[in-house]
């Protein structure tokens, strides 16, 4: 098998399992433990052993840092919210999940995966509220939005952040 055949089945696997997520998300507002944790840890090994083979999709510095950093914003963001409402604002299969995309990604992906999932995540947040007929201070799922950041950056990586930085103003 050649290294391209091996990277789309690949993606095609990761895209099948963020599918899976966000479907799992949307039902339960849950992300297991037993999908996401496995997650982290095969996004490491194939960015440390598969960028030694075959060509990862982050070194394994960027991965390790991706899983790490990307835990621990949305961490730290609940903790924070926690802090002012006493109460739990994100929770953390969602931090579980932007690891994992951190681990399979790297630490670059980060930003545009928060801002893909951060505006797709109000605009989907406002139409989930008012399908639910629920108001503002109602939860809704993150992960479905941070599953879907996930698969426009592993398909389309960085060109969200090169057509904002590269617009004229």
């Amino acid at each position: 098998m050649d290294v391209f055949t091996f990277l789309v089945i690949l993606k095609v696997v990761l895209i099948t399992a963020l599918i899976f997520l966000a479907y799992i998300d949307l039902h339960s507002f849950q992300l297991p433990n037993s999908i996401t944790i496995p997650m982290i840890a095969v996004g490491l090994i194939f960015n440390t052993i598969g960028g030694l083979l075959y060509a990862g999709f982050a070194s394994p510095l960027n991965s390790l840092l991706g899983a790490i950093i990307g835990y621990a914003l949305l961490w730290n963001l609940d903790q924070a919210y926690f802090q002012i409402k006493k109460q739990h604002g994100v929770g953390l299969g969602d931090a579980k999940l932007l690891s994992a995309l951190g681990a399979w990604l790297g630490i670059e992906a980060i930003p545009s995966i928060l801002l893909i999932a951060s505006i797709s995540g109000a605009i989907g947040g406002v139409l989930w509220l008012r399908y639910q007929k629920q108001n503002i201070h109602t939860a809704f799922p993150f992960g479905p939005f941070l599953a879907f950041a996930g698969i426009i950056e592993l398909l389309w990586p960085q060109h969200l952040q090169a057509l904002i930085l590269n617009s004229p103003t």
